[in-house]
This record gives structure tokens, sequence and C-alpha cells, in this order.
């Protein structure tokens, strides 16, 4: 009976520790339209997190360039380009950072901060300057 307890709590921790991490497919939110916007994927590669657009939620802008972006950006569809880049898990396990996140709007790249809420539910990302007092959330929403 013992076995059957332990078991079924370490399958229940492994489950909470699945969904407090921001890998997986996030559904992107306009923050002045509050309209769905595109499907990020955020995936775990040795415990650096790097997050790219799987798809452009408007049809009306699902063949949409990067025309703001500047390097190797410049002209890439939005649709496949990553925007998230090299973020690490911060010493409390609670936040990821330390990378940077790109908005395909202005072609501008900030300090990023994601904190999964709500169970794993949600995902805070907070693009900044400098520091993290000095930008915007969004709240981005787990699809899977």
């Amino acid at each position: 009976m013992k076995k059957i307890a332990i078991a079924a709590l370490l399958c229940a921790a492994g489950a909470a520790w699945a969904q407090s991490t921001p890998a997986g497919l996030w559904k992107t939110i306009d923050d002045e339209t509050k309209q769905e916007r595109s499907l990020v994927r955020i995936s775990d590669a040795g415990g650096v997190l790097s997050g790219r657009i799987e798809k452009v939620l408007d049809p009306a802008k699902q063949d949409a360039v990067c025309d703001k972006c500047e390097g190797e950006d410049k002209g890439k569809p939005i649709s496949g380009l990553t925007i998230v880049r090299n973020v690490k898990a911060g010493s409390d396990g609670a936040v990821w950072e330390g990378g940077e996140i790109l908005d395909p709007n202005n072609g501008k790249t900030y300090k990023v901060r994601l904190k999964p809420v709500d169970g794993g539910k949600k995902l805070e990302v907070r693009g900044y300057i400098g520091t993290p007092l000095l930008g915007r959330t969004q709240t981005w929403l787990r699809v899977e």
C-alpha cells in the first residue's frame, strides 16, 4: 500500500513540475486588442529555453515577414521565427531569465523573464531594457 501511495505522489509531483516550466506550446495575446496573435513553442535543450512562432493566427498576417528585424532575422517569415533565446532557470527555479526576446512588430530585442503562474496554465512574459522595472508584461496561455 505504501508503494502505491509513494508512486502516486511521485507522479503528481512530476506532473506539477512539468506544468511549472515554460516549455510547451503557448497562445500569445495582443496587449492592446486582446486578440489571439500566435502560437509559440518553447523548447528546453539542456536547461536552455528557446521559443519560436509555430503559427500566426491572423489569416491576413500568416505570410508576414519581419521587415523591421535586423541581422539574420531581417525579411524572415514571422511564422517559424525564433523569438525567445538563451533563457535559463533562475536560482529559485520559479523564474526563467538571462535570455532575450524579439518583438517582430518593431524588430527590437529585449531582455526577458518568464514566470509560469496559475499552476503553469499561464506564462508571464516580461520584456525589458536594463532592469525588469522598465518593460512590459504579456500573459500567454498554455495550449499544451
